[in-house]
């Protein structure tokens, strides 16, 4: 009996420690996408959709150390048609200076990355089978629209919309969602379809040294600037990505929980058939002078190292498990991925704590029916 609950916490433990660490590599698999795409800090204005960044705020933002590169951003809405065929996008402008802040660039699995200053735009597969054009397709026209700001009665759509005509120079492919919302322009096709001004920007971009601190260049950007921006790193502009990832890794957590609660009922049996089976030898302490509640602190630690050493045992074969996954690859998503895990302290230290405390609550549990009643009958 103590053998198969200690055997139920074995594979209890193990299989918690397995799937928190397929989780954490779910989670980096998911997460290392955006980082094709997503700079180290974003500044967005506090207030309004753009901002003015003159000559004296370039020369702040270059004193900053930590700050390796930056890049100027416009973003907005715009409608994309082509042909007869339209659809709603974020026209990103971006400066020559975005390749050095992010690898977007290695994204671009047909074409090339657009030129400077040029009318050229790279678009997301997914915009691209919606409207059905190619790259460098010159019999197709390809035109961004976006509304004219101001008041009054609209008298033709030439009046109601500013409007440039674009070649599509290739295709990038990062995700889904992504890949149905993001056309890439440079910045200056971007400041003349907004009717922008020439230091007129939407956001800036920021890859930061690597031994930089994140909360240093925070300070010293609200210093420079008079908490002028909104900063946001990666997470931050992953935010529903982060949450929707976390929730499913506590709820998972919370089943096999209930899994180890369950297998720790073993335990709790396992302890009380032993103080059945032993009745005649605690009868004999008993008469020898020992009290009930010594009697019960010897079966509370029997079941407590039982199931820290199952516990133990449990995480060094899922640490096992998951070193082989990650060396020699078992199981494969598909033929060229293998399934993405990830060793973590943070999930070692929270499978062992888990068992511990569920384990001393079950001896606790089990110790309790020794009664001096029990002992004398």
């Amino acid at each position: 009996m103590t053998l198969i609950a200690s055997g139920g916490v074995i594979i209890a433990s193990a299989a918690l420690f397995i799937v928190l660490s397929v989780f954490a590599g779910l989670k980096d698999y998911s997460l290392q996408f955006s980082s094709f795409v997503d700079p180290d800090l974003k500044l967005l204005p506090t207030t309004g959709k753009s901002f003015v960044f003159s000559e004296d705020d370039k020369s702040k933002l270059n004193e900053i150390a930590g700050i390796a590169s930056y890049s100027e951003i416009i973003e907005e809405r715009i409608i994309i048609k082509s042909e007869n065929k339209n659809l709603l996008a974020t026209l990103k402008g971006v400066d020559a200076n975005f390749l050095n802040v992010t690898n977007i660039d290695s994204m671009v699995t047909k074409g090339g990355w657009l030129s400077p200053e040029s009318n050229d735009v790279v678009s997301g597969w997914g915009i691209s089978n919606n409207l059905s054009f190619g790259i460098l397709d010159f019999r197709k026209s390809l035109s961004l629209y976006v509304p004219k700001p101001g008041k009054g009665q609209i008298s033709s759509v030439s009046s109601a919309y500013n409007s440039v005509f674009v070649n599509n120079v290739g295709l990038f492919d990062i995700n889904e969602e992504l890949n149905s919302e993001y056309v890439f322009s440079d910045i200056t096709l971007a400041k003349q379809l907004l009717n922008y001004k020439t230091d007129q920007i939407s956001a800036l971009e920021l890859k930061l040294n690597p031994d930089a601190d994140e909360d240093q260049v925070r300070e010293a950007i609200n210093a420079a600037f008079n908490f002028q921006f909104d900063i946001k790193n990666r997470e931050q502009l992953n935010d529903a990505l982060f949450k929707m990832l976390n929730t499913e890794n506590l709820a998972i957590y919370l089943i096999f929980t209930l899994v180890i609660i369950i297998a720790l009922f073993n335990v709790i049996g396992a302890i009380i058939m032993m103080i059945l089976d032993k009745k005649k030898s605690l009868n004999t302490l008993f008469n020898l002078g020992t009290e009930p509640k010594t009697i019960k602190s010897i079966f509370f630690w029997q079941g407590s190292l039982m199931t820290m050493v199952s516990g133990v045992i449990g995480v060094t074969l899922g640490l096992l498990i998951v070193y082989l996954q990650q060396s020699f690859e078992l199981v494969m998503l598909t033929p060229e991925l293998a399934y993405p895990v990830r060793l973590k302290a943070f999930n070692i230290v929270l499978v062992l704590a888990t068992i511990f405390a569920l384990g001393i609550i079950a001896s606790r549990i089990a110790s309790q029916r020794i009664t001096k009643k029990l002992i004398q009958t």
